[in-house]
């Protein structure tokens, strides 16, 4: 009899051991399911956004200020265009062609004004189918030392053209040049950066004066190196 109740007993061990060993699936869904719905969540909540490498800016070194002398020299404007400041373009060209103007202007002066010095010089008159008849006759009113001086000044004012053009000219091919060089050797990129913000600066004291602030506004810059 004894026999019987020592097999129930050990059977009932084996079942409640089987039992303890028994995988808790439905505890381990749960936890999977409550841990992948807080992942979800999260993300919604703090999305990742991909972060964009910012472009970096450095010189060409493939830019030659030759190339940009050359082409300012053969044509004005063509450095500039060369550099990509196409806005220097047209007062280049407003430039050189005021001077082209005035030069043209004050070389027909220097002609009509030369002209009827000669004519006085000489004491004729010149007929009406002459070229300068016209000029004659209006600057008849004026004394020969006024037309003297007119032929002197208009000459004068006729070289001034010759310099400035060629001086107009000069400038925009040196502005090239200084252009294509800090292009390719000097130009500053994105890793070194400029700030300007407002600051108050300590005053030093002057003597005999009424008015002595202990701060000064200014501005502050800040260079920053990446």
């Amino acid at each position: 009899m004894y026999k019987f109740f020592f097999a129930l007993f050990f059977s009932s061990l084996l079942i409640l051991a089987a039992k303890a060993q028994a995988p808790d699936t439905v505890g381990k869904k749960s936890s999977v399911a409550k841990s992948l719905q807080e992942k979800r969540d999260s993300v919604k909540e703090h999305p990742i956004v991909p972060r964009v490498k910012e472009k970096v800016w450095h010189p060409d070194s493939n830019h030659s200020p030759h190339k940009a002398v050359m082409h300012s020299l053969m044509i004005p404007g063509w450095g500039q265009a060369y550099n990509k400041q196409y806005w220097l373009i047209p007062p280049i060209y407003v430039g050189l062609g005021l001077l082209v103007r005035s030069y043209i202007t004050n070389k027909n002066d220097y002609n009509a004004f030369l002209a009827v010095a000669k004519y006085r010089e000489q004491g004729i008159a010149p007929g009406p189918n002459d070229a300068h008849y016209a000029d004659y006759v209006n600057y008849a009113p004026f004394s020969t030392a006024a037309i003297d001086d007119a032929v002197t000044a208009s000459n004068r004012n006729t070289e001034i053209c010759i310099f400035s053009f060629a001086a107009v000219w000069g400038i925009q091919i040196i502005q090239a040049y200084v252009e294509a060089k800090f292009q390719h050797s000097y130009t500053m990129d994105n890793n070194l950066t400029l700030k300007v913000s407002p600051a108050f600066m300590n005053n030093q004291p002057v003597y005999a004066s009424n008015f002595n602030p202990s701060y000064i506004p200014g501005l502050k810059l800040t260079f920053t190196l990446k």
